[in-house]
């Protein structure tokens, strides 16, 4: 059975503009550069951390629906960069340009209308495309929430941001 225009709309919605939840952009706008490496109190990640863990599973993700044979990444070490690691602004430009670029990708796949999206993905018959996308929509609007209120624990957030 065809995925149906409706049902490619609403993921593609969820993708990019999160309906009920901020985007990616909206959440990274204006970012303080000389905060990217600070940790909120309680909090043993920075948020380049954060936005580079955002990033590295949805690329794992990414590689899981298109690979086969796929290469399986170990949680939690390959999904977070280790937590000594500092980030200069080249690694958090970087770090959401190969975002954006992996999101474009996952995009294509949703709007080709010659993709099954209710087929599983090429190395296993339980996890279906549908179910990835929804799983990474689902996985960045959390952690963006999340980076959301270390922005405003850390007084991060520029002039004239409505909470």
């Amino acid at each position: 059975m065809p995925t149906s225009p409706e049902l490619r709309h609403q993921l593609l919605m969820l993708l990019n503009d999160g309906n009920a939840h901020m985007t990616f952009d909206d959440a990274v706008a204006d970012f303080p550069l000389d905060r990217i490496n600070d940790h909120a109190p309680n909090v043993p990640y920075t948020p380049w951390h954060l936005l580079e863990h955002i990033r590295r599973t949805q690329r794992d993700i990414l590689n899981y629906i298109q690979d086969d044979p796929y290469d399986e990444m170990i949680f939690p070490d390959d999904y977070w960069p280790r937590r000594d690691l500092m980030a200069a602004e080249p690694e958090w430009t970087d770090t959401i340009r190969r975002y954006k670029e992996d999101l474009h990708s996952l995009e294509k796949i949703v709007a080709d209308e010659s993709q099954d999206l209710e087929a599983t993905v090429p190395t296993s018959e339980e996890h279906t495309i549908l179910r990835e996308i929804i799983t990474v929509a689902s996985h960045t609007h959390y952690h963006l929430g999340e980076f959301a209120i270390l922005r405003q624990v850390m007084d991060t957030w520029g002039p004239g941001h409505s909470e």
